[in-house]
């Protein structure tokens, strides 16, 4: 039915996803600008990553509106436009007026990087699940993949950048370079030409309205949410977390690195052992790596940090790979792209939670890092509370 050029394709999006992925790298670039900008507060700072979390989930949302009438290869050209345009406009803040440039820096890497990212995410992820109607966790688990791993990849380019030629500077090589792999990538970025029928599985599922109707999407949100924003509290913290026990900053990005072979592990445990099984590994997981968190901060054990930075980043990595194939299976592919958008709207509530019960809790502990360890214990459970009642409704839904 599908030609080996799929997986040509697979390849292309998740090297366009890795480019995008840079998102994710906030914490790299936050300790820079907080040298040119020493008046900026952590709060303010980690409010950058959360407005791009924001938009990021607009944007792919409107993607998934816009792929009923654009083909694939326009929506990530616009991706590409809001991307160089946010970041040339990043590397224009001038260091003499902080204000103007925090309210700048918010809406060229928050608003515009977070949108232009929205739509790359979404219409490669759409696009390329319809290449793989019969791998749908492994598929969408590559492809996030790439997205999880940008932040490490280029982070090291753009660490080597600042250095050498500065924050302002490195935003705008890496502006040029997302905005020419991004327009050359997406001639690559193209639906099947095959029947609905066939690509679909007969064309069933459920609309986005008949999707938010149901009790199963709403714990699975909430599961989303708790589940995301203790993933949140390391991920927006990482190079930092690495440089308070006494190790390079660049360490603090193995949270990308397993992030990434996180999607990977979960999408391909999707497909073979389902939903029920892959949430609870994963919440297994997530409350390994806050156990080891802690125990490193009581302890002064690097050790214990780095592996518990290696488990965050595999269940990090694994939320967004388990949504997709939820939201496929659980209510058709039919409506796919826009039911996937409307599911990564969790990631707004937890991109808030997340960072600033983090910033809150490491201030109240005079910057320690124990209480926000602790707090992802919490959140553990609570997903695992959700992830009960949502076997629960699911049941009595496919009655």
């Amino acid at each position: 039915m599908y030609s080996n050029k799929r997986w040509i394709y697979l390849g292309v999006g998740t090297l366009l996803l890795v480019f995008c992925g840079l998102i994710y790298g906030w914490s790299l670039f936050r300790d820079p600008f907080s040298e040119v900008y020493t008046d900026w507060s952590l709060s303010q700072l980690s409010m950058t990553f959360t407005i791009s979390m924001v938009f990021f989930c607009l944007g792919g949302f409107v993607a998934g509106k816009l792929s009923a009438k654009l083909k694939p290869r326009y929506i990530i050209m616009l991706s590409a436009v809001l991307l160089i345009a946010g970041f040339f406009g990043v590397s224009r803040l001038n260091p003499d007026d902080p204000d103007t440039s925090l309210v700048m820096l918010y809406v060229c890497y928050g608003v515009l990087g977070g949108t232009g990212v929205g739509f790359s995410y979404n219409g490669v992820i759409s696009t390329m699940n319809k290449w793989f109607p019969d791998k749908p966790g492994l598929a969408s688990g590559v492809m996030m993949m790439g997205f999880g791993l940008g932040a490490l990849i280029l982070g090291s380019a753009a660490t080597s950048l600042i250095t050498s030629r500065g924050i302002f500077d490195t935003f705008l090589i890496l502006g040029i370079a997302i905005f020419v792999v991004l327009m050359i990538g997406s001639f690559f970025i193209q639906n099947p030409e095959v029947k609905r029928s066939a690509a679909t599985g007969g064309g069933e599922g459920l609309s986005p309205v008949e999707m938010v109707k149901t009790a199963s999407f709403w714990l699975f949100v909430l599961w989303c949410v708790v589940a995301n924003s203790a993933g949140l509290m390391v991920v927006n913290s990482a190079a930092s977390i690495a440089l308070a026990f006494g190790a390079p900053a660049i360490v603090g990005m193995i949270v990308s690195v397993f992030n990434g072979v996180g999607r990977v592990i979960i999408g391909g445990l999707f497909d073979r052992t389902g939903r029920k099984l892959t949430m609870l590994i994963n919440m297994i997981i997530l409350a390994a790596g806050g156990a080891l968190l802690l125990l490193g901060a009581k302890s002064s054990a690097m050790v214990f940090i780095l592996v518990g930075l290696l488990c965050m980043g595999i269940s990090y990595g694994g939320n967004p790979t388990i949504s997709s194939a939820f939201i496929n299976r659980e209510y058709g592919p039919k409506h796919f792209a826009v039911n996937f958008s409307i599911g990564n709207f969790s990631l707004i509530p937890a991109s808030i939670f997340g960072p600033l019960i983090s910033s809150k809790l490491i201030e109240g502990a005079g910057g320690t890092y124990d209480t926000t360890f602790a707090a992802i214990l919490v959140c553990a459970a609570g997903a695992f509370v959700l992830w009960i009642l949502l076997n629960g409704v699911c049941g009595k839904e496919k009655k």
